[in-house]
């Protein structure tokens, strides 16, 4: 009786597999549909959706359902919309370098120790990544040594990054030598 009851209130009786609660929302003419919970697969291809003005917030469904390009836009759409309700006016090169960077390698990767930052090589980048005490004694203890060629570590010595107009290493030919 119980695994009946169950089955029973599993089963959808209208509705999409994923959309838990749906919100209707009046925008100026014309009327917006927000839901708790996501399926944009079968959302998008309902007659009724217009599936251009379709948005959702889950990055990797956008990943596997439209490809990485458009959960890199995603990424950039969100960050910019945190940024300003938070009052912060960053230059939107910075927020694209940021998306660029997390959906690079073709999946979307996660910022903090077990993405982004764990994948570098710099002992003060992984640092700069919570578990900081970790890292440093992991780091001593294996005799790492950070050369300093990332931005990162570069910020945490205080030091100049290679990057814009500190990247070039120009050389110039006196006349006479050889």
């Amino acid at each position: 009786l119980v695994a009946l009851r169950d089955k029973i209130l599993q089963t959808i009786v209208k509705g999409i597999k994923g959309v838990k609660k749906v919100v209707i929302q009046k925008m100026g003419d014309e009327y917006v549909l927000q839901t708790d919970g996501t399926n944009l697969e079968k959302t998008i291809k309902l007659p009724e959706v217009d599936y251009t003005r379709t948005i959702s917030n889950d990055i990797f469904e956008i990943a596997r359902v439209l490809g990485i390009e458009a959960a890199r836009n995603a990424i950039v759409n969100e960050i910019s919309k945190v940024l300003t309700e938070q009052g912060l006016d960053v230059d939107q090169r910075y927020i694209n370098l940021v998306a660029d960077t997390l959906t690079s390698s073709g999946t979307i990767m996660a910022i903090g120790r077990k993405g982004l930052a764990g994948s570098k090589s710099s002992p003060l980048t992984r640092m700069s990544f919570e578990i900081t005490v970790k890292k440093i004694v992991d780091a001593a203890l294996r005799g790492c040594e950070d050369r300093l060629t990332g931005i990162i570590e570069n910020i945490i010595v205080g030091g100049m990054p290679r990057v814009g107009t500190n990247l070039p290493l120009l050389l110039i030919k006196r006349e006479g030598s050889k």
